[in-house]
C-alpha cells in the first residue's frame, strides 16, 4: 500500500511538471511572435513606395473657406493706401500662370499689399516682345494703381521678407543679382522690378525694339541711370540664390528665342532714344477677368504692331507678316458681317489691314522678289 502511494505521488508530480513545461513553451512561442512578427505574405509582392510629390510652400496661411468654397477677401481698410499693379508679360505659359496668380495673391495679402494682377498676353505672330507688353500693362493699370511690379511669370518669391510695398523715391529690385537663381551681374534689373507709375512715365517706359529674348532690361537700366533714379535692393536676407526664389521655367520645354537677324545685334546694344511707352503700337482684342483659386486676374489679349522698316527682326522667318495680314482680313470680314446686322453696340475701330505681301527685308520677301525677277 505504501509503495502504491509513493508511485502515485511521483506520477502526479511528473504530470504536473509536463503540464507546466507545456504552458511555458506555449508562452515563450507567443512572446517570440509578439517581438518579431512575421511579415505579411503579400509584403514581398508590394512595389516600393512612391516618392512624395513636390508641394509648393504657401507664403501665408489661408483663411478657412466659407460654404461656397472660396476663401473670404481680407479686410484691407487698415492697409496702405497705395495699390500695386503686378504686370506679367506673357505668352504660352498657361500652366505657370495657374501657379503664379494664386501664389502671388496669397503672398501679397500676407504683406498687406493692395494689388491687381494683369497678364499681358501677346497673341500676334511676331516674336515675343517683353518690353512692349510691359508698356501695355502700364497703360492699362495706371488708372487704378500708383506703382507696379514688372514681374516674370516663372519667378516666385519664397522669402517673405522680400518687400512688395510702395518703393517711394527709389526703384526696388526684388530679384536682386545677389539672390536671383541665374543672373548675378551688377546692372541686372530683370525678373522682378518695382517702380512707381510716375518714374516709369519719366523714363518713357521701355524700348519697343526688343523682339526675341534678352537685353531689354539692360536698356531699361540705362534709362534709369539717365534719369538719375536710384535702385534699392533687398539686404540681410537669411536665404541665398537657391532658396530666395523658385524658378519654374523649364528650358527643355520652352526654349528661349535667341535668334539674331538683320542688324538686330548692333541696334539692340545701343541706347534707344526714340521708342518707349508713348509710342508702343498695340491693340487689346479682349480683356478677360478670371478667378483662379480665389485670386482675381485680368488677362489682356494683345496684338502688337511691328514697324518692319525700323525693326525687321520682329519677323526673322518672314512668315509672321503674312499670318498677321490674314488674321486682320479675317477680323475685318467678321466686322463687316456684324455691320450688316441690325444696329447695335458699335465695336472698336480697326486699322486697315496691311498687304499680305512679305516684307522685302525678310527671307520670304527676298525669295518672292527673286522669283518675280526670274519670271520677268
Amino acid at each position: 500500500m505504501r509503495i502504491t502511494t509513493v508511485v502515485s505521488s511521483r506520477l502526479f508530480l511528473s504530470i504536473v511538471i509536463v503540464v507546466l513545461l507545456f504552458f511555458i513553451a506555449v508562452l515563450l512561442t507567443r512572446s517570440d511572435e509578439a517581438v518579431c512578427p512575421p511579415p505579411p505574405a503579400a509584403a514581398a509582392e508590394q512595389s516600393p513606395p512612391e516618392p512624395a510629390a513636390e508641394v509648393t510652400p504657401s507664403p501665408a496661411p489661408s483663411a478657412p473657406a466659407p460654404s461656397g468654397g472660396r476663401p473670404p477677401e481680407p479686410d484691407t481698410s487698415s492697409w496702405d493706401n497705395h495699390t500695386l499693379a503686378v504686370v506679367v508679360p506673357f505668352r504660352d505659359r498657361f500652366e505657370e500662370m495657374l501657379i503664379f496668380v494664386p501664389y502671388m495673391h496669397r503672398f501679397l495679402n500676407f504683406q498687406k499689399v493692395k494689388h491687381r494682377i494683369y497678364i499681358v498676353n501677346q497673341i500676334d505672330a511676331y516674336r515675343f516682345n517683353r518690353a512692349s507688353l510691359i508698356n501695355v500693362g502700364y497703360l492699362r493699370a495706371r488708372e487704378h494703381c500708383d506703382y507696379m511690379a514688372m514681374h516674370d511669370v516663372d519667378l516666385l518669391p519664397l522669402n517673405r521678407n522680400l518687400s512688395y510695398r510702395f518703393p517711394g523715391e527709389r526703384l526696388f529690385h526684388v530679384a536682386s543679382p545677389e539672390y536671383h537663381p541665374r543672373y548675378h551681374y551688377p546692372k541686372f534689373v530683370g525678373g522682378i522690378l518695382i517702380v512707381t507709375m510716375e518714374h516709369f512715365q519719366k523714363v518713357n517706359g521701355m524700348s519697343n525694339n526688343y523682339w526675341g529674348w534678352g537685353l531689354e532690361d539692360d536698356e531699361f537700366y540705362t534709362r534709369i541711370r539717365g534719369a538719375k533714379l536710384e535702385i534699392e535692393r533687398p539686404t540681410n536676407l537669411t536665404t541665398g540664390v537657391k532658396d530666395t526664389f523658385r524658378h519654374i521655367h523649364d528650358r527643355r520645354v520652352r526654349k528661349r528665342d535667341m535668334e539674331k537677324c538683320f542688324n538686330q545685334a548692333a541696334v539692340t546694344h545701343k541706347r534707344d532714344r526714340i521708342t518707349g511707352v508713348h509710342s508702343v503700337d498695340y491693340k487689346i482684342l479682349k480683356a478677360n477677368k478670371l478667378t483662379i483659386d480665389g485670386a482675381e486676374v485680368e488677362v489682356l489679349n494683345v496684338r502688337l504692331e511691328c514697324d518692319h522698316e525700323r525693326t525687321p527682326w520682329c519677323d526673322c522667318s518672314g512668315q509672321a507678316a503674312e499670318q498677321e495680314a490674314a488674321a486682320r482680313r479675317a477680323e475685318d470680314s467678321g466686322k463687316a458681317v456684324d455691320a450688316a446686322k441690325p444696329a447695335g453696340k458699335s465695336g472698336d475701330s480697326v486699322k486697315p489691314a496691311p498687304s499680305a505681301k512679305a516684307h522685302p527685308k525678310t527671307s520670304a520677301g527676298r525669295a518672292a522678289a527673286a522669283q518675280s525677277a526670274a519670271q520677268t
